[in-house]
């Protein structure tokens, strides 16, 4: 009998909680043969992420997954062998009344957010007694081998390397959305949250002197974007160029196409922790946007990301690429930063797809929390 799967998301920041648990939800049941029940409070957001599906619907399956609604008034259900509680969300409490009552008890793990500072290491894996003789345990993903590791499909990589290695299937990727890349353009997608350091960094791409065409899904940096071009508006499919730089509006994608739309571009903007992690599975430079935190506790975790990323780099290019992430998140001159990582640009693409096979070379999270299950039976 296969084990059975509860998967709790609230949803907090538009995609990137769901888009996290949406992924994990798939994966487990499609590589682990797992029965995965999906519970998220709002369905709107995740039929963003997968079309196909309903946000009227209470209950349904999508993909081989469960995925039911978490209403606010809620009623009982059987309990799961395996309950995950992603990002610090607050279980019903007649689903905690019912875990109390199991005739075996169910493994209780919080699915922690993403980080590489160097407390999650020794936090990983640790159980948290509850008053009601429950306990829970932590989950950390991560980037090293002490950590619950990162997202990431079985067939990922080889699909994305016979994604780069097709040309037809690229331009005909991009051909759909509407894009028409031209030759010696450096192409660049950006998903990111309001930001006024953008302006500064358009104006460096628009003043290059190599062409580069911004790819932009719709999403919260729009009314920055319209500010640039001094637009009060852009609907999806709308193209305005100014100097070296053509800027795009894309419309929002799948997940499946999201990952298609990284590994098209030669530089990639992201946001959040989902995206985030995909653009590193792209094997690309890439520019991220951290989630801001009260008194900018975001910022140590950035530092730590860019400590560990930074190794094997040349110090010149690690300062610059340091700066690039330092200005995006923390209000400094993205024009000149962005100009000194031009200058370390092919080290920096070949550092992006060392980095990514490293990370590679270690079990992803599903694998990790599979394993965990078994070792705790």
């Amino acid at each position: 009998m296969k084990a059975t799967w509860d998967i709790f998301c609230t949803v907090v920041d538009n995609y990137g909680d769901i888009g996290v648990t949406w992924r994990l939800a798939r994966q487990l049941v499609a590589e682990h043969d797992l029965a995965v029940r999906l519970w998220v409070d709002d369905l709107r957001a995740f039929v963003r992420l997968c079309p196909g599906a309903d946000a009227a619907l209470a209950q349904q399956w999508q993909q081989g997954v469960e995925v039911r609604h978490w209403p606010a008034d809620w009623q009982p259900v059987a309990t799961a062998d395996v309950v995950i509680g992603a990002f610090g969300c607050r279980l019903p409490a007649g689903y905690i009344e019912a875990l109390c009552t199991r005739p075996t008890p169910a493994l209780w793990l919080n699915l922690e957010y993403l980080s590489a500072e160097d407390w999650v290491e020794g936090c990983h894996g640790l159980p948290s007694p509850q008053g009601n003789g429950l306990r829970t345990v932590f989950f950390f993903p991560g980037f090293t081998g002490k950590t619950g590791g990162l997202l990431r499909e079985a067939p990922l990589l080889a699909r994305r390397a016979a994604f780069e290695a097709d040309p037809v299937q690229r331009a005909g990727f991009l051909a759909g959305l509407g894009v028409q890349a031209q030759a010696d353009t450096r192409l660049i997608s950006l998903f990111a949250y309001e930001n006024p350091q953008l302006g500064g960094w358009l104006d460096a791409l628009a003043e290059d002197a190599r062409r580069s065409h911004l790819l932009v899904p719709e999403g919260r940096i729009m009314p920055d974007l319209c500010a640039w071009l001094g637009e009060p508006a852009l609907a999806a499919g709308e193209i305005r160029q100014r100097g070296a730089l053509t800027v795009q509006v894309l419309p929002f994608v799948s997940q499946d196409d999201y990952d298609r739309l990284l590994w098209c571009c030669d530089f990639n903007a992201v946001r959040g922790e989902d995206s985030f992690v995909r653009a590193q599975w792209a094997g690309r430079p890439l520019l991220w946007h951290i989630y801001v935190q009260e008194e900018n506790a975001h910022w140590e975790k950035l530092e730590a990301f860019l400590m560990l990323y930074r190794q094997g780099l040349s110090n010149p290019a690690a300062e610059a690429l340091v700066e690039l992430w330092r200005a995006w998140n923390m209000h400094r001159d993205m024009h000149a930063a962005w100009r000194g990582v031009l200058v370390h640009w092919d080290e920096l693409q070949a550092h992006a797809r060392q980095w990514c096979a490293k990370q590679a070379a270690q079990p992803d999270l599903a694998m990790t929390l599979v394993q965990f299950y078994r070792n705790w039976l």
